[in-house]
């Protein structure tokens, strides 16, 4: 082995040009991006959703719907839940958030609406923000109150 036949190792070297760097170079002028336009232009990002021009997807498609921006979202809790806490021993006579909370039903900030399915035996005081006509009925048949929180 002479130093005149060294040769680096396999992979080790990449046969790139240097684009533009000169006319000499074989890659300067325009570096390979062609004449005119906004992608030989410095500073060129395609935008999301560009098509060359055509109109783009989502300004093809209509429009359609409606978000209420005053909605108000609430947490739906039926009774038959209330009715297994109380079989399992985890609530004896009052169910209000913290109950709720303790229990994984609910998150600190959620906002409670109990609702008519299932059949409540148990004697219970219900506290939640808000109650549909059944449900209402249905804890008061039994004997326990509900409170609205606000």
């Amino acid at each position: 082995m002479e130093l005149n036949n060294l040769t680096p190792a396999k992979g080790s070297t990449h046969s790139s040009k240097r684009i533009g760097r000169g006319s000499g170079s074989g890659k300067g002028g325009t570096a390979t991006k062609g004449h005119k336009g906004a992608k030989s232009r410095s500073g060129y990002s395609k935008k999301i959703g560009f098509e060359g021009g055509q109109m783009p997807l989502q300004r093809r498609l209509p429009k359609f719907g409606f978000k209420n921006i005053n909605r108000v979202e609430y947490l739906g809790v039926n009774i038959d839940t209330l009715q297994t806490l109380v079989d399992n021993g985890k609530v004896s006579d009052t169910i209000d958030m913290e109950v709720l909370m303790a229990n994984g039903i609910a998150h600190k900030n959620d906002l409670i609406k109990i609702l008519g399915r299932g059949e409540l035996k148990a004697k219970l005081n219900v506290f939640a923000h808000k109650f549909t006509a059944s449900a209402k009925e249905a804890i008061e048949k039994v004997g326990g109150t509900v409170q609205e929180l606000n």
